[in-house]
């Protein structure tokens, strides 16, 4: 059964609705998301990159892979959307990756696997990941323990700290394990929920300490929740 939430999100997709909840989730989870891994534009950049699909004059530089993921990201949130219902499978998840990248100076370099796992070995907080010759096992296996769970909001954080320390990309594992969540709650009826800036170290504590402290990171992501309800509040939508 499709939520309310995903019914009022495909519908105002298909309208290209500006300010609803699907233009505010557009916004607000591409913008967090990418300013968590390290870029420089503003929400109001990111709001107007949506809106106009222009930049607008900025009297600062401005990094153009910067751009080119902000718009990526919005092509993602759609895909997100589109298959929330879906089972997540590694193709799936690879496609992800493929149109986060695509286009960006990343995609140029010969040894980097846009759409597709990691060559080289790569470290996350300086902690050793998955080694690449390993990823592809260990992400069927990861997947196939998250189907035979109850894919409630426990076993999505489980999911997403598991895919993390994998790290299977080279580059572009945060954003895409967010979008992955954002979609398997919205796929089960959960509400989802946007890591803010404010939410980030706290985010990043929980991340660390699952497995011995997971109240951390579900305390965390509650938090977030309780800030979407209450734009979903405002918005009229039923959870």
């Amino acid at each position: 059964m499709i939520s309310g939430l995903l019914a009022a999100l495909r519908e105002q997709k298909e309208m290209s609705l500006k300010g609803g909840i699907y233009h505010k989730t557009q916004i607000d989870l591409t913008y967090n998301s990418n300013h968590i891994e390290g870029s420089r534009l503003t929400h109001e950049q990111t709001r107007y990159i949506f809106e106009t699909n222009t930049i607008g004059l900025t009297q600062e530089a401005v990094n153009v892979n910067d751009i080119v993921e902000t718009v990526n990201h919005f092509r993602c949130i759609d895909m997100v959307i589109d298959h929330a219902t879906d089972k997540l499978s590694s193709d799936f998840i690879k496609e992800l990756h493929r149109v986060l990248k695509t286009g960006t100076s990343d995609s140029r370099k010969a040894w980097f696997a846009v759409g597709d796992y990691k060559r080289l070995p790569n470290e996350v907080g300086g902690e050793e990941t998955c080694a690449p010759e390993l990823v592809g096992k260990r992400m069927e296996e990861l997947l196939t323990d998250y189907h035979h769970g109850e894919r409630q909001l426990g076993d999505i954080l489980d999911l997403h700290v598991r895919f993390e320390r994998i790290h299977p990309f080279q580059d572009g594992n945060g954003r895409v394990g967010r979008l992955i969540m954002f979609k398997e709650c919205l796929g089960r009826g959960i509400v989802p929920f946007i890591i803010t800036d404010e939410l980030k170290m706290f985010y990043y504590r929980g991340l660390r300490e699952w497995g011995h402290v997971n109240g951390y990171l579900t305390d965390t992501c509650l938090t977030a929740q309780d800030q979407y309800k209450a734009a979903l509040d405002y918005f009229r939508i039923k959870y």
